[in-house]
C-alpha cells in the first residue's frame, strides 16, 4: 500500500478524533478560565450607559456595538465597557451592571452559576478521552486490515504498472444498464457477452432494496438486500469522507474485506479518471478504471463521452475467473462514493 494511502486511510478513520480532540481541550481551558471568574456572589446595580460604539462585523453579521458604562460602588464611581452586545443602545440610559463587591472593576453584564464551568470542563474531558479513543482505534484498525493478508497488504502500485499486459490477464466492462424494467449492472466481455447481473427486483426509498446476483457462469442466481449509500464526513477534507452500504444488513467494505481483498487509490490516476488497484491475499486481483459511457473501444466515437460519468461505468482488467468477487467489489465502488483506500 503506497504512503499516499496510507495516510488517507489514517485521516479518514481519525475524522472523529481530530474534531474531538481539539473540540475537547478547547472546551476544558474554556471551563478552566471561566473558572477564574466567580460571579455568582457579584452585586446588581444600575449604570448609566456613556458612549455607543459600533463594532466591527462582516458585511453579513447582524450589528453589534461596545457600549461604555459609568457605574458607582462602594461610594466611587467606575466605567466600564461591554463589548459585542446586541440590541438597542442608547447615551444617556440605564443598564444593568454587575460587579465584584470586593473589586468592582471585575464586572459584567450578566452572570454566571458556579456549575457552569465543571460541566463544561467535564464535557471537554469526556470529548477528549473520546477522541484519543477513536484514534487508538484508528491505528488498531489499520494495523488489522495490514497484518490480515499476507504480505501484510504491503501490495504497491507499480505491480500493477504492467498488471493489465500480463499473461492471463483479461479485460472486461462494468456498466450500469438503466433501460430495463430491472435496473441494475452488467459485468461483461469484449464480445458484450454478460457474465454476471446484479439486477434491482424491488426499490425502496426507505430501507433496504432487493438485487438478483446472477453468475451465468455457474448459473446460480442469489438475492440479495443491498442498503442505500451511507455518507459520512467530518469537515470539508477529501480523507475525511467515508461512504459506504450495508449487503444483507453488513457492511460492504466489511464484507470485501473479509475475502482478503484490499483497495489502493492513486489519487491523481489520469484525471479526471480514477484507477483503482485491488489486491487479494496480498497479490494483484484486477485494476479499475473509471470509464466513458461507450466502455468498448468498437463503440463510434462520436456517441463517446470523453468525460467519465463515474460510479456506473468501468474497465476492468482481472486474472481471475472469481465473478462474484469482481462483481462485488466494481459494485462497491460504483455504489458509493471516491474509495480513497478500503
Amino acid at each position: 500500500m503506497t504512503t499516499e494511502n496510507k495516510i488517507a486511510r489514517f485521516m479518514r478513520n481519525t475524522g472523529p478524533a481530530r474534531f474531538f480532540i481539539p473540540f475537547g481541550i478547547i472546551l476544558i481551558i474554556a471551563g478552566i478560565l471561566f473558572l477564574q471568574f466567580h460571579t455568582e456572589n457579584y452585586v446588581e446595580t444600575s449604570g448609566t450607559i456613556v458612549s455607543v460604539t459600533e463594532a466591527a462585523k462582516n458585511p453579513d453579521e447582524p450589528q453589534q456595538y461596545d457600549v461604555t458604562v459609568s457605574f458607582e460602588a462602594n461610594g466611587q464611581k467606575y466605567e466600564t465597557c461591554f463589548q459585542n452586545l446586541s440590541g438597542t443602545y442608547r447615551t444617556g440610559e440605564a443598564i444593568q451592571v454587575f460587579y465584584n463587591p470586593d473589586d468592582p472593576s471585575q464586572n459584567s453584564n450578566g452572570t454566571m452559576s458556579k456549575a457552569i464551568p465543571p460541566i463544561i470542563i467535564a464535557v471537554g474531558v469526556l470529548a477528549l478521552i473520546f477522541g484519543v479513543y477513536k484514534t487508538i482505534r484508528a491505528f488498531q484498525k489499520s494495523r488489522a486490515l495490514d497484518e490480515s493478508v499476507p504480505s501484510q497488504g504491503q501490495f504497491s502500485g507499480q505491480s500493477f504498472e504492467t498488471f493489465k499486459e500480463a499473461i492471463g490477464v483479461t479485460e472486461y466492462y462494468f456498466r450500469f444498464d438503466g433501460h430495463s424494467l430491472k435496473p441494475g449492472y452488467i459485468l461483461e466481455d469484449a464480445d458484450r457477452k454478460a457474465l454476471f447481473e446484479g439486477k434491482m427486483t424491488k426499490q425502496a426509498l426507505i430501507g433496504a432494496r432487493t438485487y438478483d446476483f446472477e453468475n451465468h457462469f455457474t448459473g446460480s442466481v442469489t438475492a440479495h438486500e443491498i442498503g442505500h449509500t451511507v455518507m459520512q464526513t467530518y469537515n470539508d477534507e477529501f480523507f475525511s469522507a467515508k461512504s459506504w452500504f450495508k449487503i444483507d444488513g453488513k457492511n460492504v467494505w466489511d464484507l470485501i474485506h473479509e475475502r482478503g481483498v484490499r483497495l489502493s487509490t492513486d489519487l491523481h490516476s489520469r484525471f479526471p479518471y480514477l484507477i483503482y488497484n485491488v489486491a487479494k491475499d496480498g497479490l494483484p486481483f484486477a485494476r479499475i478504471e473509471s470509464s466513458s459511457v461507450y466502455v468498448h473501444e468498437e463503440d463510434d466515437a462520436e456517441h463517446k463521452v470523453k468525460i467519465p460519468t463515474g460510479r456506473m461505468y468501468y474497465r476492468i482488467w482481472t486474472n481471475s475467473s472469481d465473478f462474484d468477487l469482481l462483481f462485488l467489489v466494481a459494485f462497491a465502488i460504483s455504489e458509493t462514493e471516491q474509495a480513497v483506500v478500503e
